[in-house]
């Protein structure tokens, strides 16, 4: 039994802005994988909500004349998955949504859900950032673009203003053309598990593939909100391909990043996996690209892309005093 006192149904996204209007303290469901959740622990008990699910205008994928790639809000995290769009020109994003939950929260839980909800664990959210999204809100004054990295305002804070509804994300074409990514999730567990540190990488190399041409490198939960690691990826936009740049990036990505202490995991552990996360997804991420990096041998290649605190002993950590 879900503790709710009224619930508007919108069928149209200009339906869903004059309810919003309306009422604008009503709580929106999209898929519902974490209202319905926080309404039933009693978090959000007695509050209005408005459902949006009903609006298959929200679903679906598909590509622009311009190649801009767009992204419904309401399209499931399994379909993404399972996009010929996604899986041809962004299938990180296809991956990284995919270690969302388990199968049936990624049937019902949404894309827009999971970025609305400004949580920095999200685990679209930095693949996302790495391919410069851009969210698309519809409100009373028409369509507003934001890029998602300006969308997040702080923890569970998003630029969602009076009236509006986050109706997709668009992934513009030059983000995604020429380059490949790779997305590594950090959790005490291999599924059902919130990201402790999520990490995507993204690059692009020179016709030789012996230097990148463009770097990405984005965080979850490496600061309040998804970030990006701006002084690295200006350091080291075109750096050569070799172990000694693999070495210098994650050193460079403590500069950027700002982990806390928590009950789940201590400063000191997030520190150890942003830079071992970021060296990791950037030799994958060349290796899709068809690049080789200099001196590093095979048996170097990561070949996990969800890691466990086993695989870190250089770290000093107990296992079982981190999941404590």
């Amino acid at each position: 039994m879900y503790d709710i006192e009224h619930l508007y149904e919108a069928k149209t996204v200009e339906e869903a802005v004059s309810l919003r209007l309306a009422y604008p303290d009503a709580v929106i469901l999209a898929g519902g994988s974490d209202v319905l959740i926080k309404i039933r622990s009693g978090k959000l008990a007695g509050c209005d909500v408005i459902s949006i699910y009903g609006i298959d205008a929200l679903r679906g994928i598909h590509m622009e004349e311009d190649g801009t790639i767009v992204i419904g809000s309401l399209t499931s995290f399994s379909h993404i998955t399972q996009d010929p769009i996604i899986e041809k020109n962004l299938r990180v994003l296809g991956e990284a949504v995919d270690k969302v939950g388990g199968p049936q929260i990624r049937a019902i839980g949404t894309i827009g859900g999971n970025t609305c909800n400004g949580v920095t664990s999200a685990d679209s959210a930095s693949t996302l950032l790495s391919y410069d999204a851009v969210v698309e809100l519809t409100g009373p004054e028409g369509k507003r673009l934001l890029p998602l990295a300006d969308f997040y305002l702080g923890p569970g804070k998003t630029d969602v203003r009076e009236g509006e509804i986050q109706t997709s994300l668009r992934i513009p074409k030059e983000s995604y053309e020429g380059h490949e990514g790779y997305y590594i999730k950090f959790g005490m567990r291999s599924a059902m598990e919130i990201a402790t540190i999520g990490c995507s990488v993204n690059v692009a190399l020179n016709d030789e593939k012996t230097a990148l041409t463009d770097l990405r490198i984005a965080y979850g939960v490496a600061g309040p909100v998804p970030m990006r690691a701006k002084k690295t990826e200006e350091a080291f936009r075109t750096a050569e391909l070799t172990c000694d740049t693999v070495k210098a990036i994650g050193e460079s990505v403590l500069s950027d990043v700002h982990p806390r202490d928590s009950w789940r995991a201590p400063k000191n552990l997030r520190e150890h996996l942003c830079r071992q996360m970021a060296e990791d997804a950037l030799v994958m991420a060349v290796k899709r690209s068809g690049g080789v990096i200099s001196g590093m041998p095979e048996s170097d290649v990561p070949a996990k892309d969800f890691l466990d605190i086993t695989m870190f002993p250089e770290a000093g950590l107990d296992p079982k005093e981190v999941a404590r």
